[in-house]
């Protein structure tokens, strides 16, 4: 690991596709952070699996959080000191779960069905052709999907918005997380953003043995999650923005102490070099 003072937390789900295509200027901004020596820690509700190969395309080593915080994924030897926290060990990562590894998800869905009477369809109960129907993935990237650690996507089959409401109602009863992912549904049992960065934040302060300065870096609809877990933010605005300003408290979800999100919008062609002069500079 380097040391750092900053560290980015970034929501990466609308600005890198699901087959690994980064949007335009987006590998330039992560290698200006990295000749700063600014870990750029990835937020998103995809695999380790999904990742991999784009981690290694882009240059990135740093740690990640994955599954709509389900856990955080740290390299090899990224720290020289071990996490307070308890760990296991996922693939070529060490791993700090916080939701209930599966498949604890699988059964409490499968449960949740029974108990509202509503069908639902696991994407891994899906043939390879109709899991590349239903994701408009290409075969390779749609198997990705299934590789799960810790979180369940599903969609529902022909259930009404009242069907929907009461499932997810009788989910939040039951204290299990569930959330909308584009087309399809994620349940989790435990997961949570803010421990995720909490424990990750507090590994940089006993490396750095001082308290480090973090920022959140997300789109409109990733805000939601993410800035209430980091002390300052940029949102990347999108034309949803327009009807749901930076500074509103459901989207900053910032606290009175805390400075408002800076905002740049999403598409512009200086976006990136302004984010990184103000993560840089910390106008905040």
């Amino acid at each position: 690991m380097r040391s750092p003072t900053t560290i980015v937390y970034c929501a990466i789900d609308d600005l890198i596709s699901p087959t690994g295509k980064p949007l335009t200027g987006f590998p330039q901004f992560l290698d200006s952070l990295a000749e700063s020596s600014i870990p750029c820690v990835w937020v998103t509700s995809r695999t380790r699996s999904q990742l991999d190969a784009t981690l290694r395309k882009l240059g990135q080593s740093e740690p990640f959080i994955a599954e709509g915080g389900s856990g955080v994924y740290l390299p090899e030897d990224y720290f020289h000191l071990r996490p307070a926290a308890t760990t296991t060990r996922l693939g070529r990562f060490t791993c700090i779960p916080v939701a209930t590894p599966q498949p604890a998800a699988a059964e409490a869905l499968e449960l949740l069905a029974e108990d509202t009477g509503i069908s639902i369809v696991p994407l891994r109960s899906l043939s390879p052709r109709e899991l590349s129907q239903n994701t408009g993935l290409p075969q390779r990237e749609a198997e990705l999907i299934r590789l799960r650690d810790f979180d369940e996507l599903f969609f529902f089959a022909g259930a009404s918005d009242e069907g929907i409401a009461e499932f997810r109602a009788e989910a939040a009863r039951k204290k299990l997380r569930l959330r909308l992912r584009g087309a399809f549904w994620s349940l989790a049992v435990g997961a949570d953003l803010s421990t995720c960065t909490r424990e990750l934040t507090k590994l940089y302060d006993r490396a750095l043995r001082a308290h480090a300065f973090n920022v959140a870096v997300a789109t409109t609809e990733e805000a939601r999650e993410l800035f209430p877990a980091c002390e300052h933010a940029i949102l990347l605005a999108d034309r949803s923005s327009e009807h749901n300003p930076p500074d509103s408290a459901p989207l900053s979800g910032h606290s009175a102490s805390r400075p408002a999100p800076k905002s740049f919008p999403l598409f512009s062609a200086d976006t990136w070099k302004f984010v990184l002069d103000t993560i840089v500079a910390r106008q905040f």
